[in-house]
């Protein structure tokens, strides 16, 4: 009973350790004083009023935001870059995690180990890497990298998602398909395909949370003018937490729980 006890309590704590910085992001968004974050000084919209570019009573020199039009622009180079990222590395790492778990070669296990390296490589090793690789090979850092450089480790999380999925698939469903007459083409399009759907599904929503949230890997590659949302973060950092960053912070948490919720909703409708 005590040890049971303890553990509830350990688990309690836990909890706290980790969701109680969040929650004062939340609140502090809502802080009135433009000077001091850590001091409540009353209750205010003014900060999120402020980013949508709504009329505020907040004075001209406690704004901290240079310019709602950079702030837009780094949203829209999150978005193209997370749709372009989590779609080429759907793409890629459905095929190979078919090609893993439906094909016996040499070395196999080698290659999974090797897929799943970028995944657990720290962001800064790989950052440098890319950036190395890019000059090396003489392309000019732009979009183009960040999608190329995401996808590298992108690919590694849709692998595992799909790979999982897989692994609870039953095979007999395609020979049967095969039995009836069933193209290759057909069966996957008809049978594999709508099997792993919840996997390949979930590997996108998390390629994309993950992408829309990467900040180390992206500063390296970014190159000038491809200023992503997390990046633009970074700067507003380096002159002070301030209330309007929370405020930024606290609609990316309900950004990122709406995808979740909406990838949790599909998934339910699948399986029924």
């Amino acid at each position: 009973m005590i040890l049971r006890r303890l553990l509830g309590l350990y688990g309690l704590l836990f909890l706290v350790f980790i969701y109680a910085p969040i929650l004062l992001v939340v609140v502090y968004s809502f802080n009135a004083n433009t000077v001091n974050m850590m001091i409540w000084d009353g209750f205010t919209f003014d900060w999120y009023r402020q980013i949508f570019g709504l009329e505020t009573s907040v004075t001209e020199s406690a704004t901290y935001i240079d310019s709602t039009a950079q702030l837009y622009a780094s949203i829209r180079t999150s978005l193209v870059i997370a749709l372009s990222t989590s779609a080429l590395s759907t793409v890629f790492g459905t095929a190979l995690a078919l090609a893993v778990a439906r094909y016996r070669f040499r070395l196999a296990g080698l290659y999974r180990t090797l897929l799943m390296v970028p995944m657990i490589m720290p962001d800064i090793v790989l950052g440098i890497a890319l950036l190395i690789f890019f000059i090396t090979i003489g392309m000019n850092l732009s979009m183009l990298t960040i999608i190329i450089g995401q996808s590298t480790f992108l690919i590694s999380y849709v692998f595992v998602t799909v790979s999982a999925r897989l692994a609870e698939f039953d095979t007999s469903v395609e020979e049967a398909s095969a039995d009836l007459g069933a193209t290759p083409g057909q069966t996957f399009r008809k049978v594999t395909l709508p099997g792993i759907a919840p996997g390949v599904m979930g590997g996108w929503l998390l390629a994309f949370i993950i992408s829309m949230d990467d900040l180390v890997i992206t500063y390296f590659i970014a190159g000038t003018g491809n200023t992503t949302l997390p990046i633009h973060i970074w700067g507003m950092l380096r002159r002070g937490i301030k209330p309007e960053i929370n405020a930024i912070a606290t609609l990316m948490l309900l950004f990122t729980i709406l995808i979740a919720g909406i990838g949790l909703y599909l998934r339910s409708r699948r399986q029924k």
